[in-house]
């Protein structure tokens, strides 16, 4: 039984470690799109993310929706690739300072209003102290002095987190068909959503831009690691670990983008900066901790009288 135990307990963490992988590569997004793509294409950006990988995933797992999973995959597709990506890109691009990364940081609540909602998953005290404290942490990282509110901005990173945390509820919500894997349930979103991008793009951006060598190259990680591979393993943990376990894993993205900053663009980090890192990553461990079992009034009674028959025999 402990062996048992002890195995399950290693396969959650290995699970909760792959999982994090996503996030942590999602960090690495702002340096490439700054130093490799070309500028002010944050939709053309989406597509060439999402539809690539999305078919790629698709092939290698050999499996189309069937039944209601073409309409399912198309509402999660939206939640979570078509609606996430063009409203984050226009909060990005219209929140200057971090906002939009504070607004972001704030998801993890989300989930757990819906997840209590939809899914019957009780938020602990603990994992709603750690949501709280995770935003907080990601605002001493990422929000600067002075930093302009812009309503469209805030609205837009606002209905960003909302889409994300629907997109991760409803996906737990739904599972998968019998048989399929995260690879095909990945696919069928990433090729939904980059469907839904697709249109949006030619209509405001027009015609694709001239790529060069760096363009390819860039195009080909976020197509590749940071979409394709990271979306997989972020579907694979949502269909193993809790809704709120999953969601706080999203403040290692601007941690992660924090940290590349520093090390690769030579950005400084301040005493308050990394303060704010470490009281973000210490609640997202926090926040990856089996909850404490609960008894019902009845078990409780149960275990009380079980206890003074004990204490009964020992007496006499």
């Amino acid at each position: 039984m402990k062996r048992t135990a002890r195995t399950a307990r290693t396969a959650t963490i290995g699970t909760i470690a792959l999982t994090a992988l996503a996030p942590i590569s999602w960090g690495s997004t702002y340096l490439v799109t700054t130093e490799l793509l070309p500028p002010d294409r944050p939709l053309f950006t989406g597509v060439m993310r999402a539809l690539p990988a999305g078919l790629l995933l698709i092939a290698a797992a050999r499996t189309l929706p069937k039944g209601a999973w073409w309409w399912k995959s198309a509402v999660l597709g939206a939640l979570n690739i078509g609606a996430f990506f063009p409203l984050l890109f226009l909060s990005a691009y219209r929140l200057p300072g971090g906002v939009a990364a504070v607004l972001g940081a704030f998801g993890p609540l989300m989930v757990i209003g819906l997840a209590a909602l939809l899914l019957g998953e009780r938020a602990s005290r603990r994992s709603l102290l750690a949501a709280v404290a995770a935003a907080f942490g990601v605002s001493m990282v990422v929000l600067k002095a002075g930093a302009a509110l812009d309503l469209v901005g805030v609205l837009a990173g606002v209905a960003s987190s909302a889409s994300m945390a629907a997109g991760i509820v409803m996906t737990k919500r739904w599972g998968r068909p019998e048989g399929v894997g995260p690879l095909a349930l990945a696919g069928w979103q990433l090729t939904a959503g980059g469907l839904l991008i697709l249109p949006v793009a030619a209509l405001l951006e027009g015609a694709p831009p001239a790529l060069d060598g760096r363009a390819y190259l860039g195009y080909g990680y976020m197509m590749l690691l940071n979409t394709g591979a990271a979306y997989w393993l972020w579907f694979r943990g949502i269909g193993r670990l809790a809704a709120t376990s999953v969601t706080l894993l999203g403040p290692l993205s601007p941690l992660t983008a924090a940290v590349i900053g520093w090390a690769a663009l030579g950005q400084a980090l301040s005493p308050v900066q990394l303060l704010g890192m470490a009281i973000a990553f210490s609640a997202t461990v926090v926040g990856q901790l089996p909850a404490r079992k609960s008894f019902s009034k009845t078990e409780q009674n149960d275990r009380k009288f079980s206890m003074d028959l004990s204490d009964e025999k020992v007496r006499r």
